[in-house]
């Protein structure tokens, strides 16, 4: 069976008009800066994916929109959410094990924005 689907290439948080404090607060999160910086976009490249900032038009607000979880690769589940929680990242669920060794855990980040983490030893990129 085939499928159109490649994988996660993007995920863009609504930061509304608080660019600069989200491209600030992932900065110091991810350690490392954007590679494409404009008012209309922030983009950073995360082992291979996009993490993108997106600010709203006047009168649209991130509170508003529906909530999606995204869960970004860590080796070390309890280490990354403690390094989030570190950063200002507000915890929404515990590290918890789903099953077969699988660690979830979800945050938010100053701007409101769901920020899941998972360890998964069984996930492998496809080459």
């Amino acid at each position: 069976m085939s499928t159109p689907f490649l994988g996660l290439r993007t995920c863009i948080f609504r930061v509304g008009d608080r660019l600069d404090e989200a491209k600030a607060w992932y900065t110091k999160v991810l350690g490392f800066g954007p590679y494409f910086d404009e008012p209309f976009y922030v983009g950073f490249n995360v082992g291979g994916y996009e993490l993108g900032l997106h600010p709203e038009p006047a009168g649209n607000h991130p509170e508003t929109a529906v909530a999606v979880n995204i869960y970004w690769g860590v080796e070390n589940a309890d280490a990354g959410l403690a390094h989030l929680l570190s950063h200002g990242a507000t915890l929404e669920e515990q590290v918890t094990d789903v099953g077969s060794g699988i660690r979830v855990a979800l945050v938010r980040d100053p701007l409101g924005n769901l920020f899941g983490i998972i360890e998964n030893p069984h996930f492998r990129l496809a080459t």
